[in-house]
């Protein structure tokens, strides 16, 4: 969900402008992944580097985070979206931390899509903090070191009740992975657009699921 800032500058709108603008986004791309059959749609929405943007900005976000869930729970979840956010929740004020769990239990029955939203997140952040539970195992004797595999670290992951992505898009050209599902996007195909994400429409999801489609799939196998 990159380029909110970039599409308020050119057209000389306050960034939260742009933020407000990108939540349309978001919409149209839920619609489109009900529509093409996705299962699983997480999206990044604000990183733990993002705390040290200026508060004005922190708290447009995150008034625009609470706006969402108030406006579009219930059609949420009369569409069958259950919703999940992923990060480091403590760090959230008491009315988007409130948002955020009423949004969570509202939709939990949801089985057409699951949407994942990373708000104060980190993917770094995310494994250190799975490593050390398998250390307090190993320490409470509860695990033995020998035991500890990609699976054991993979379970305690954020994402861990669901597969690794098949799909990564990103949106406004950059080309960086931005601290977001390291571990998980290990054998993910990578889409890069430079629409900016206000104007990223469900079009646009679907040109990159078609050009998904037409790739080979390796894991490091010779092609067939």
């Amino acid at each position: 969900m990159d380029g909110n800032g970039r599409w308020a500058r050119a057209r000389a709108l306050p960034r939260p402008l742009g933020h407000h603008a990108g939540m349309k986004a978001v919409r149209d791309v839920v619609t489109g992944c009900l529509e093409a059959g996705v299962e699983v749609l997480t999206l990044f929405a604000f990183s733990q580097e993002n705390w040290q943007r200026p508060a004005s900005e922190i708290d447009a976000l995150m008034r625009l985070l609470e706006e969402y869930i108030a406006r579009e729970s219930d059609e949420l979840r009369e569409k069958g979206v259950a919703v999940r956010f992923l990060g480091d929740l403590d760090r959230l004020g008491p009315g988007s931390r409130a948002a955020v769990e009423r949004i969570v239990a509202h939709t939990a029955g949801g089985t057409a899509l699951a949407l994942n939203i990373c708000i104060s997140y980190s993917s770094r952040a995310e494994i250190t903090r799975a490593a050390r539970r398998l250390g307090e195992e190993v320490a409470a004797g509860r695990l033995d070191p020998a035991d500890i595999d990609e699976d054991a670290l993979a379970r305690g992951l954020y994402t861990a009740p669901w597969p690794d992505p098949d799909l990564l898009i990103r949106t406004s050209g950059e080309m960086r992975i931005s601290n977001f599902l390291l571990w998980q996007l290990a054998y993910a195909e990578l889409y890069v657009t430079p629409v900016l994400w206000p104007d990223f429409t469900r079009q646009h999801l679907f040109e990159a699921i078609l050009d998904y489609q037409r790739r080979e799939r390796r894991f490091g196998r010779v092609s067939v």
